[in-house]
């Protein structure tokens, strides 16, 4: 069966991924061929399903609580399993005992372990929620690993001259270009920025909680680190703001001091497409699957959600084959 997956970024490389290992020969469309406009090149990569309770239906944590799992299989040794702290000034404790009150899988730490697992952050905080069973992946590495191994396993990729009638089932993966196409879809404005400093080392995900702005911070090696988490109910896709690039620095230098004399090396916004309940969905008209709304969560629930679209072409497929027959 011939496949025709529209979009490269990680719904399309998940889906194409999950076909061509159930037989599929699969072409996957996009007309530009670079990742950098795709909202998934923006990602912060974390495999937190716990974490993300704190504000998501419970649904995130059941469709992610085997991620981490799913993209080692994926791409052997790309995930980190070094889990999530999430920290708050002393002044913020009541948003800690909140964030701890909506989620699960933790263990409550005090600042000398605090300091065991983040020696940088040694004296800086009392207390701190810890998820040891979280991950966290390079959303860039993932996507050129994955785009490399498709190539390598027969999966074709092409930018123009495409004819849809070749194909026995198409996937629209294409994210926010949908938006104004599919019923409820609307976009939401994610924001972030590259910081490259020596002065300090993370091992994992840090979460500095703030009532009015809550910031994560990734390390990826090598004295880099992404700062984000802005989450704007608009379509407006120009630059960062002013107000996000203040937000998202003083949020950094709270986490740490050292911060302040980082060299800022990228700054990035992005609109994330998402459904009224932030979840996504997989939806079907005529020899056409749509997988789309992944909100702030592509990297954690793509592999389940590719999983479920498969599932559904494959037996569609199946049933017209048997009428066929019939």
């Amino acid at each position: 069966m011939r496949v025709l997956i529209k979009g490269a970024g990680v719904a399309g490389l998940t889906l194409a991924h999950e076909l061509n290992v159930r037989g599929a020969e699969v072409t996957v469309f996009d007309p530009r061929p670079e990742f950098g406009h795709a909202a998934s090149w923006l990602a912060g990569g974390m495999l937190a399903p716990w974490c993300e309770r704190e504000s998501a239906d419970a649904a995130v944590l059941s469709l992610g609580i085997d991620a981490a799992n799913q993209w080692d299989a994926m791409l052997p040794g790309e995930v980190v399993r070094n889990g999530t702290l999430v920290v708050a000034p002393t002044r913020d404790q009541v948003e800690l005992k909140r964030f701890a009150g909506r989620t699960s899988g933790y263990r409550w730490v005090e600042e000398s372990e605090i300091a065991t697992l983040e020696p940088a952050l040694a004296g800086r905080f009392r207390h701190g929620l810890f998820f040891p069973e979280e991950a966290h992946l390079d959303p860039r590495r993932m996507l050129l690993g994955l785009k490399e191994k498709l190539v390598a396993k027969g999966v074709a990729f092409a930018t123009s001259d495409i004819d849809e009638n070749d194909f026995a089932e198409i996937a629209d993966c294409t994210g926010a270009a949908r938006i104004g196409k599919t019923h409820g879809l609307r976009g939401v404005r994610g924001e972030m920025l590259y910081l490259q400093t020596e002065e300090i080392a993370l091992a994992r995900p840090i979460r500095l909680l703030h009532p009015r702005f809550p910031v994560y911070i990734v390390p990826r090696g090598n004295g880099l680190f992404m700062a984000g988490a802005t989450m704007i109910e608009t379509e407006f896709d120009g630059p960062i703001t002013a107000r996000s690039l203040m937000e998202l620095l003083n949020a950094a230098y709270a986490l740490h001091p050292a911060f302040a004399d980082a060299a800022v090396v990228e700054t990035g916004a992005g609109i994330r497409p998402a459904f009224p309940d932030n979840l996504p969905k997989v939806t079907r008209k005529g020899n056409v699957t749509i997988l789309n709304g992944f909100y702030r969560h592509g990297f954690l629930l793509a592999p389940a959600m590719a999983a479920e679209a498969a599932d559904l072409i494959l037996s569609e497929q199946t049933k017209q084959g048997s009428s066929r027959c019939a």
